[in-house]
């Protein structure tokens, strides 16, 4: 498999606080342009086009030109598998509450 056509996993793409806090922003706008992303970082615009690579991979990003300009939007449907994985342990630590309170009422 060639580099173009690998996907990252969701959970790599989103284990770095730079990445989540695109998907936060990309989550506030229909779509941004690069250097408009690039204001919100103190980042040289290679390093946040990098990070965007790294979301794009995850098919957590998509981008499209307009003009001379690269635009990108969220495509949070990825992050379901994120949902699905943490709401396993929001039940088990819930249950776990659950019995942690009758022990300390008996």
């Amino acid at each position: 498999m060639n580099k173009i056509d690998q996907k990252r996993d969701v959970f790599v793409a989103i284990a770095d606080p730079t990445r989540r806090k695109l998907i936060r922003i990309l989550a506030e706008v229909e779509e941004m342009p690069l250097h408009k992303l690039t204001e919100q970082f103190q980042l040289e615009r290679t390093a946040v086009s990098k990070h965007l690579t790294i979301l794009k991979e995850a098919n957590l990003v998509i981008n499209r030109k307009a003009g001379r300009e690269t635009r990108y939007r969220l495509n949070p449907a990825p992050l379901k598998e994120v949902k699905d994985w943490l709401s396993f342990y929001e039940k088990f630590w819930n249950e776990r509450a659950i019995l942690l309170k009758n022990l300390l009422e008996d």
